[in-house]
């Protein structure tokens, strides 16, 4: 893989969140060129796993596009007011809708998030410290990646939200992008259950 290749790899597998890729990618580069080299009696074989494994993913890759395809095809024919918010689309918006079911099992957007597993403890004071305090263990995990992936979809297309991740980023100095995404995602959450709540369409502010 050259350069070029590897830098587009990086772009697209960290979802542009690498300020300069092209210098990850001649980093990576560079440790491979240094790191223990193999006897020439084992190349071929480590060879052929390599390329195995690498069509192996691109066969998953293009089995997953399919399924983003089907899934699409399907939520057209569904009532599905989450397709409004611009940045989720419909594998997201399937995804949160199916982990979500009847939204009207949840008596308010605090019980919806506490069910995705977005909701932190308190000190006994009450405060609160989103840089130390940890996200509650429990929760559905695959509602919260689907708000999570969700969230960072509508950070780069959504201005009140983007604006709300870089806040959130820049007010700590560690685990930045984790907690603002979470923090996001939380946000994401009081939307999602309005709009499902009352069943109507996303109007941005």
């Amino acid at each position: 893989m050259d350069l070029q290749e590897l830098t587009d790899f990086i772009i697209k597998k960290g979802k542009n969140r690498f300020p300069d890729p092209d210098a990850v990618a001649k980093a990576i580069q560079k440790a491979a060129r240094s790191s223990y080299r193999l006897p020439k009696t084992v190349n071929d074989s480590v060879n052929q796993v390599l390329s195995i494994s690498i069509t192996s993913m691109k066969a998953l890759e293009s089995q997953i596009k399919e399924f983003d395809k089907a899934i699409k095809a399907q939520m057209e024919l569904l009532p599905n007011v989450l397709i409004s918010v611009p940045g989720i689309g419909p594998v997201f918006s399937a995804g949160i809708m199916a982990e979500i079911g009847d939204i009207n099992r949840f008596e308010n957007q605090a019980k919806l998030a506490k069910y995705a597993g977005l909701a932190w403890r308190q000190y006994q004071s009450g405060g609160f410290e989103a840089e130390i305090t940890r996200i509650i263990p429990s929760g559905n995990r695959f509602l919260k990646y689907y708000l999570c992936e969700a969230a960072f979809s509508l950070v780069r297309c959504d201005k009140e939200y983007s604006d709300f991740y870089h806040l959130k980023y820049k007010e700590v100095n560690r685990y930045q992008h984790k907690r603002a995404l979470a923090l996001t995602a939380r946000k994401l959450v009081r939307l999602v259950f309005r709009l499902l709540k009352d069943n109507r369409l996303y109007r941005s502010a």
